[in-house]
């Protein structure tokens, strides 16, 4: 039965977790502020979405310490109840976008790229959201959000700027997706890790790799170029010298998060399990509650090297954390720790929800030939009782 089990273990060693935290698909990212109760509509004028048309919001995210952003936040819309993803900040900060032509649902969102300029996104052509109705959050991992009301925006200009949406540290972690050097660093490294940066959004790796090296030239602590010099590297196919850089982000800033994913899955796919238990073990420390793609490459590590009560341990904590199910991996993971407790009715419940979230998974034939045996077992397990 065994063999049967491990055979899905392959399956997790194609994992394709996005890149950072970076890591963008805001769902497991969960801001903590408090929503305010709606503004209800004002007599006498008649309602946005009374005539559809374009509503422009522009503004910026700012963290309340100073710290200059250097990840794309999420900019989330919550109307009446319903949270959708409108775009990201640029590299400063800023972000815009169009509220009335938005998609109404939160479905297929690709992070706009970054620019020189605020991020305008468009979608299908929804009438607009009555303003009335919604508020304006920015979403970090880390940082919980002034929540701006845009009731104060519903007039009849199509263009408004929101202003600075506050981000503020919380207490429960250590580990963020932006770098307390970044504001030290002086001009001249600023400009070449600017420089860098447009070119690796060009592809134009070689050219990007020079002026990330005259930024950490100019200035050592620079944690993020040296991040993204990492990046770079590794699409290269240069893995060691890509590893060299997010240890040296790493030594630059130790409060800095983000090295320590792409180390983690630089060492899962060599199947250093040690060395992915080890480095993800920091990270978890750092930051537990925003990034359950961490869980899950410890849970996977635990199991490789046979501790499979941590594995279990760090499987469920992940799951716990991910409420938005952006890793489904943790569903199959869990499955297997549950079929070798011979527990298969809770194997085959994780396995379904693994299908239910991945309904496309490259494994998902395996998986469904896997359920079929958890689901045999099971009513076999029943029937000797």
């Amino acid at each position: 039965m065994m063999s049967r089990i491990l055979v899905l273990l392959p399956a997790l060693l194609s994992l394709c977790i996005g890149t950072v935290a970076q890591g963008h698909g805001g769902g497991g990212k969960t801001p903590g502020s408090t929503a305010s109760v709606p503004r209800a509509s004002t007599p006498g004028i008649p309602s946005l979405d009374s005539t559809p048309r374009t509503t422009f919001l522009r503004g910026k995210v700012a963290v309340d310490d100073g710290t200059p952003i250097t990840d794309s936040a999420i900019i989330q819309s919550n109307c009446s109840g319903r949270t959708h993803t409108e775009g990201y900040t640029d590299s400063k900060g800023t972000f815009s976008f169009d509220m009335g032509s938005q998609q109404t649902q939160n479905s297929g969102m690709d992070q706009a790229s970054d620019s020189s300029s605020a991020m305008r996104l468009s979608g299908s052509n929804q009438p607009s959201r009555d303003l009335r109705q919604c508020e304006l959050q920015a979403v970090l991992p880390g940082f919980t959000s002034q929540v701006i009301e845009l009731g104060n925006f519903a007039t009849d200009f199509s263009d408004a700027d929101v202003g600075t949406i506050m981000l503020h540290r919380t207490s429960q972690v250590e580990g963020f997706t932006i770098s307390a050097t970044t504001a030290a660093a002086p001009s001249n490294a600023r400009k070449a890790y600017e420089k860098g940066r447009e070119l690796e959004k060009k592809e134009k790796w070689d050219a990007a790799i020079e002026k990330f090296q005259k930024a950490v030239s100019d200035y050592p602590k620079y944690a993020v170029a040296w991040f993204e010099l990492g990046k770079v590297q590794l699409q290269t196919n240069n893995v060691p010298s890509a590893q060299q850089s997010f240890h040296r982000a790493l030594a630059a800033d130790s409060g800095y998060i983000s090295p320590y994913q792409l180390l983690a899955q630089i060492a899962f796919h060599q199947q250093q399990w040690q060395e992915v238990l080890d480095t993800t073990r920091e990270a978890l420390r750092l930051n537990p509650i925003n990034f359950p793609e961490y869980w899950l490459f410890n849970a996977a590590a635990n199991f490789n090297l046979q501790r499979f009560e941590d594995a279990e341990k760090s499987a469920v904590r992940g799951l716990q954390v991910d409420s938005a199910h952006r890793v489904p991996k943790l569903e199959q993971l869990e499955a297997m720790i549950l079929a070798r407790k011979h527990d298969y009715l809770g194997a085959a419940e994780h396995l379904r929800n693994y299908l239910r979230l991945s309904p496309n998974a490259a494994d998902g034939s395996l998986a469904e030939k896997q359920l079929q045996e958890f689901e045999k077992l099971s009513s076999k397990a029943n029937v000797d009782r």
